[in-house]
């Protein structure tokens, strides 16, 4: 049987015919392309390159952008759907769309001269350009204002020294989203520029060895004396409220994406325990079993609850980045709890590659941490509720 989602609430009513068809043609795009090959993918830590012209066919790249700029213009209830089923094959997959246009083409966008936005978006949604965000560093990630890496104004541009940490797409990506701070007025402040690959003084190095989104690409960003011309700095970008602006987006489609992975993991519990017969019976017939699956179902409808709700104070222009923090804590951590729950059905056929369990666990470790860890977003609604800021 295919994989068909999860809808107790009866919430595609909820749904114009415009969001059921992005999500249905990104569930069978998924499920007929990614799913056949991405345990291979992930065992062997290799990203499925060869996905790239379809995921620009079906319109994911920046896919909430406007269509001017040759992105789908979605709306961010569809957008949400889109990361959901992608994440529901795999998180590596929904990484790399989500940087590609939450992380890159939303601040070419949004910070961006209109030549910028034509030089690079087209292309990018088009899947010919690669883009990769480069704001963590070695040794600054849930504290990005104490990075290093400084821009220093020399004329006709800038000239960049410094290195950033866990960048997805860093070894494949065409240009680079890069946040350095700068000298203006005498004060620091911080700044996003546009590095091509091949500029001097501009290497990246692949992140090996991980147990965690195999199928995605991660890596070190390094900038040593790298000369950027005048026309790579993203001209409204300024302090850090830039990047974070960028992060939200992120998050957004991180708190659906996570639903999408619980999702894939229920359906594979929900099935196997129908089948599975133990003690002369399904094991889905004892109690324990039973109490597992109602509990996982009831977690994901509130999680699909929420980013409906959220998504339709995106489109409304009323959502707020807390809304956002609170969806992205609580989805992911929802996400893998699901996946621990459903290896415990499967029992020890839940570690084999053969189901897709494991692998969403592993995956949704690094998800549990990065774009805010949970830690993070935890004591950024602490401070909301109280007042009191637990952190600097």
């Amino acid at each position: 049987m295919a994989f068909e989602g999860i809808d107790f609430l009866g919430l595609d009513d909820e749904l114009s015919e415009e969001e059921r068809l992005a999500r249905d043609s990104v569930r069978r795009f998924a499920q007929t392309e990614v799913v056949p090959i991405i345990a291979d993918c992930y065992e062997e830590g290799r990203f499925p390159y060869e996905l790239i012209p379809h995921l620009a066919e079906i319109g994911v790249l920046g896919a909430n952008l406007p269509e001017s700029y040759g992105c789908a213009g979605m709306n961010n209830v569809a957008y949400g759907l889109v990361m959901q089923e992608l994440e529901a094959a795999d998180s590596g997959i929904r990484s790399f769309a989500s940087v590609q246009g939450s992380l890159c083409m939303y601040p070419i966008y949004e910070f961006g001269s209109e030549e910028q936005r034509r030089k690079y978006l087209p292309d990018m949604a088009a899947g010919k350009l690669i883009g990769c965000f480069g704001l963590t560093e070695p040794n600054f990630g849930s504290n990005p204002s104490g990075m290093l890496t400084r821009a220093e104004k020399k004329p006709g541009g800038w000239v960049i020294n410094g290195a950033k940490a866990w960048i997805t797409n860093g070894s494949i990506a065409d240009l680079a989203i890069v946040w350095a701070k700068v000298i203006e007025s005498d004060n620091e402040v911080l700044k996003g520029f546009v590095i091509e690959k091949g500029t001097k003084g501009f290497t990246t190095r692949e992140t090996k060895h991980k147990l965690s989104l195999r199928a995605s690409v991660t890596s070190e960003l390094f900038f040593q004396d790298c000369f950027i011309p005048e026309d790579g700095l993203l001209p409204g970008s300024k302090g850090l409220k830039s990047p974070l602006m960028c992060l939200n987006q992120a998050r957004y489609g991180i708190a659906w994406g996570a639903v999408g992975a619980a999702m894939s993991c229920f359906d594979t519990a929900l099935r196997y325990s129908k089948e599975r017969v133990q003690f002369g019976r399904p094991v889905g017939g004892f109690q324990l079993t039973q109490r597992k699956l109602v509990e996982m179902l009831s977690e994901i409808t509130r999680a699909q609850l929420l980013c409906l709700h959220l998504g339709r104070l995106k489109d409304s222009k009323k959502l707020k980045p807390v809304q956002v923090s609170l969806a992205k804590m609580n989805n992911v951590s929802m996400a893998l709890e699901c996946a621990r729950i459903s290896r415990s059905i499967l029992g020890a056929n839940g570690i084999i590659g053969d189901y897709p369990i494991m692998r969403h666990m592993c995956n949704l470790e690094s998800v549990y941490t990065y774009e805010g860890t949970h830690d993070i977003h935890t004591l950024i609604l602490g401070e909301y509720l109280t007042g009191l800021k637990a952190f600097e």
